[in-house]
């Protein structure tokens, strides 16, 4: 399941603020989504193709350059969709479990 709800997180942080790829992960693993780099990097570029996502590079001050990536205006949408979703979602689960009592 976990796996399956990445996408959804990873968006859910960069419509916060745009983000480098370390900072994805530290924030995903400080909220027990572990997640390595093999995993994201190739979802970050699968959702840059697909338009949700937009990058611009950044001077960095120990090393070279940075991506920062960033929500576009159609990753907003789909993020919008997700959430729709999710809270269904929830809401089915929670009376499903409500009525096993």
């Amino acid at each position: 399941m976990r796996k399956g709800m990445l996408e959804y997180c990873v968006l859910l942080l960069l419509n916060r603020a745009p983000a480098y790829t370390n900072d994805i992960i530290k924030q995903l693993k400080e909220a027990d989504l572990i997640v390595v780099e093999g995993t994201l990097y190739p979802l970050l570029t699968r959702l840059k193709k697909e338009g949700l996502l937009a990058y611009e590079w950044q001077e960095s001050f120990q090393g070279p350059p940075r991506k920062y990536y960033a929500l576009s205006d159609t990753g907003r949408e789909a993020l919008q969709g997700m959430e729709e979703t999710w809270n269904a979602l929830t809401k089915t689960v929670e009376v499903l479990r409500l009525k096993g009592r």
